[in-house]
């Protein structure tokens, strides 16, 4: 008998001692901690190590199990769960970037924003922002969304000398919430397709539970702004801290360029999806008999559908003065920009397909069931201690959704809860390890770390706990 025979047999006869049901226990946090450390300490990209980590729980789950998966099986667990995940929502993030582009060369954010001042008035301008960035950050990105809409916010700052905190925070607020609960944006999508979930209903869904979290950490910038009093100096460069409040003048902001797309045009691209997924829920929950003209209804409402409609809007409407070549050169653009979204987001898929096979979920989902400890808390709490490891709120609420949701389905949980509960907890104290951490602070002009964790690091803890409160208010319903 030679070595290459002997090794596995000897593995099997080591593994068989163990309880089955440790073994994958053991096997999960092994792939666990491996992950967090690839992700950390070394040069594998987090989609890499989130391959690695499933092939890693699949073959140690499975050894010695008579009915666990076994070691030729693993890379057919990993392609499928792969390629579950990516078609449900490959789709929808690919018409999302694109448009998302395009809202950001024609100015279409710059005209919300304007549209928003306009409509809320004096001495409301912090929910005018933070409503902008509620609703820019749908198709937008939140960092890019900050970085066009931010010379607004301290246009308005230096004009009503306000502080730089209670006009921008709000901003900031909007875009980073609606970025990490509302598809089309990539993150919340890929949890959606993991957990398997209605894409409608959850962008639905996630609109109702952003606004609560946008105005709680609105106001809590606007009690901030009162102990932080920090305004853009007169030149336009620098900052300046005055001793006492200042008397500031109405809010007259100009558009920065003449050929600015109109309102109805701006919004049309966002809108519209909204309505149509909106209108196709409604018939479901009504169990209107979809037959007839009804049908087409509801295929207009499918998501893919309607934000595809909304990407064609985008490009007729608002970039009807773009060339030919400029409108594929923003697309081409987009698809870049999505597709290492969409390589993490199907790794993650296929990390919840090897825990669903190896059982590893039910196992599980059946201890915490004796617990009389809420499922949902679960993919909540892996996702805010992620997020904290290594900052990254996309990377925290995939590889959560991905390690909970054969957990959260097992246990016969609501599955869309579930998928908040990554979504919120990937939310949790943003500070240096994040990006968006960073284009906050450096465009409001914070360089001390005290002041830029009170800044931002609490403001997005304030709406992570929001968002915990919500949850459990929801499962309570749901």
């Amino acid at each position: 008998m030679n070595a290459a025979t002997v090794a596995p047999e000897a593995v099997v006869q080591a593994a068989s001692w163990m309880d089955p049901q440790v073994q994958l226990l053991i096997a999960l946090l092994i792939g666990i901690a491996l992950l967090i450390y690839m992700i950390l300490k070394t040069k594998i990209h987090a989609f890499l190590g989130l391959i690695i980590a499933a092939a890693v729980i699949g073959i140690l789950g499975g050894i010695g199990q008579p009915e666990g998966i076994q070691p030729a099986a693993v890379a057919s667990a990993i392609t499928g769960g792969f390629g579950s995940t990516l078609g449900s929502i490959g789709i929808i993030i690919g018409f999302g970037v694109m448009m998302g582009e395009i809202f950001d060369a024609t100015g279409a954010a710059e005209r919300m924003a304007l549209t928003f001042i306009k409509l809320f008035g004096k001495k409301r301008e912090h929910w005018a922002m933070a409503l902008t960035g509620f609703i820019v950050s749908i198709p937008i990105f939140c960092d890019s969304g900050f970085v066009i809409i931010s010379p607004i916010a301290k246009a308005i700052s230096k004009k009503t000398k306000r502080s730089i905190i209670e006009i921008a925070g709000p901003l900031a607020v909007g875009l980073v919430i609606t970025h990490s609960l509302v598809p089309p944006t990539p993150g919340p999508l890929g949890v959606a397709g993991t957990f398997g979930v209605d894409i409608g209903k959850f962008i639905l869904l996630g609109i109702v539970i952003s606004l609560p979290m946008a105005i709680v950490a609105t106001l809590y910038t606007q009690w901030l702004g009162k102990k932080i009093y920090q305004l853009p100096a007169d030149d336009g460069e620098g900052w300046i801290r005055p001793a006492k409040r200042l008397d500031g003048e109405a809010v007259t902001i100009t558009a920065s360029r003449d050929n600015l797309p109109s309102t109805l045009m701006s919004f049309l691209p966002i809108l519209v999806p909204i309505a149509l997924i909106l209108l196709q829920n409604v018939l479901s929950a009504a169990k209107v008999d979809q037959g007839g003209i009804l049908q087409y209804v509801a295929f207009l409402g499918n998501p893919i559908i309607a934000v595809g409609i909304g990407l064609l809007i985008a490009i007729f409407g608002l970039g009807k003065d773009l060339t030919r070549q400029q409108a594929l050169d923003l697309m081409d653009k987009g698809i870049k920009s999505a597709g290492i979204i969409i390589l993490v987001t199907g790794a993650g898929g296929a990390l919840g397909n090897i825990l669903k096979v190896t059982k590893t979920g039910d196992y599980i989902a059946a201890e915490m069931a004796k617990t009389g400890i809420p499922i949902i808390i679960l993919p909540f709490i892996i996702a805010t201690l992620v997020r904290f490891i290594q900052g990254s709120g996309t990377v925290a609420m995939v590889t959560a959704a991905g390690i909970t949701a054969p957990i959260v389905n097992a246990a016969g949980a609501n599955p869309l809860l579930g998928a908040f509960a990554c979504c919120i907890g990937s939310l949790f104290f943003s500070y240096f390890n994040d990006s968006y951490f960073w284009v906050v602070n450096n465009l409001m002009g914070f360089k001390d770390t005290k002041e830029q964790i009170r800044n931002w690091s609490v403001t997005s803890t304030v709406a992570w706990a929001t968002g915990f409160v919500e949850l459990l208010l929801l499962s309570m319903i749901m």
